[in-house]
């Protein structure tokens, strides 16, 4: 049986870990916060989504444990923060098979830094979109269940393709996959959606659904993506049809955001849920904006195109990491500065 680690169990790492833990895979799940493995070990994880509630007792690990671990894992399913990924990989790397494969199944253009530490090829690359959130230690209500949540996989150059069906029949137990040939591509259209929402909202401290009904902030949204996917252009990256999205809705460059921005609310938003950012502000800690809409800004710096929506929404961000001020719908006015009306 192949031998399976989630690192990083928190909302999301803790629904993928639990489905394959019901569907009798060897798991073992990897997390950093001590009152969450306590009371995974005493209690079990419970996943309260709208299937149902699933309710598993994991083989749980602290990260300090992962020096005691003896033998290797075949599949490393990496589901911490974008920013934990290069110490994170490092960390692992020991306990990973020679023919082993780690995948980032996690926001942001991880694949590289992945690659750095445990080599190309044992390096698989993955998009996923899954909402959950988590507040009490050992409980996760996961938003979009097994049916609406969705993955897609693939390999950079020189990677391990021959592991690909293999990653597809373990991830489809926790949602739809869908197989990419360019990889780097596909996690950039997310980064181009996450550019849209996930900071911008988090600022607002509004919930997804309700920072969209607030008049104006759509026209933040579609601009900021739009910069970042004409930054992916000169990166060289494909648009690419990611959650499901058909040739023809990606075909007028200047509606790709648009189109992507109504299949996800439509698709995967539902109403209450709020984003990873707006999360991790709430808890006092720091949050992706850097890894998201900031290295649009300096992927963006690098290649000489303007990227005024984006910077606008770090500095925001900078600041209420800070503790300047807090997330507040007043501050839409602030990112809408930037369009100029």
């Amino acid at each position: 049986m192949t031998r399976i680690a989630v690192l990083g169990a928190g909302a999301n790492g803790s629904s993928i870990g639990a489905d394959l833990i019901d569907a009798g895979e060897d798991v073992t799940l990897i997390e950093q916060w001590p009152a969450h493995v306590e009371r995974m070990r005493s209690e079990g994880l419970r996943i309260i989504s709208p299937e149902g509630e699933l309710h598993v007792r994991p083989d749980v690990r602290h990260f300090c444990q992962v020096a005691e671990l003896r033998g290797r894992f075949d599949v490393v399913l990496m589901l911490v923060k974008a920013y934990d990924a290069p110490w994170a990989s490092r960390l692992i790397e020991p306990y990973l098979a020679e023919d082993g494969i780690l995948v980032g199944v996690q926001n942001g253009m991880t694949a590289g830094v992945i690659a750095d530490a445990v080599g190309q090829a044992r390096t698989l690359g993955c998009v996923i979109e899954c909402s959950a959130t988590m507040t009490d230690p050992g409980v996760v209500h996961r938003h979009t269940p097994v049916a609406r949540s969705w993955f897609a996989v693939g390999t950079m150059a020189g990677g391990p393709l021959g592991r690909i069906p293999e990653l597809r029949r373990i991830l489809s137990l926790s949602g739809t996959v869908a197989e990419f040939d360019d990889i780097l591509a596909a996690k950039w259209m997310k980064l181009v959606s996450n550019s849209t929402l996930l900071v911008t909202s988090a600022i607002l401290g509004l919930p997804m659904l309700e920072a969209l009904h607030m008049p104006g902030f759509r026209q933040v949204m579609i601009a900021a993506g739009n910069e970042a996917l004409s930054v992916g252009a000169a990166e060289g990256h494909a648009v690419l049809p990611i959650f499901g999205l058909s040739e023809q809705e990606i075909s007028d460059p200047e509606q790709v955001v648009d189109i992507m921005t109504d299949k996800l609310f439509a698709s995967f938003v539902v109403p209450g849920a709020t984003t990873t950012v707006l999360q991790d502000w709430q808890k006092g800690r720091r949050s992706e904006a850097d890894d998201l809409n900031g290295h649009v800004v300096a992927r963006g710096a690098a290649h000489g195109i303007p990227t005024p929506v984006n910077a606008r929404v770090v500095a925001l961000a900078h600041r209420i990491e800070a503790g300047e001020m807090l997330p507040a719908a007043e501050h839409l006015a602030a990112l809408r500065e930037p369009l100029g009306h």
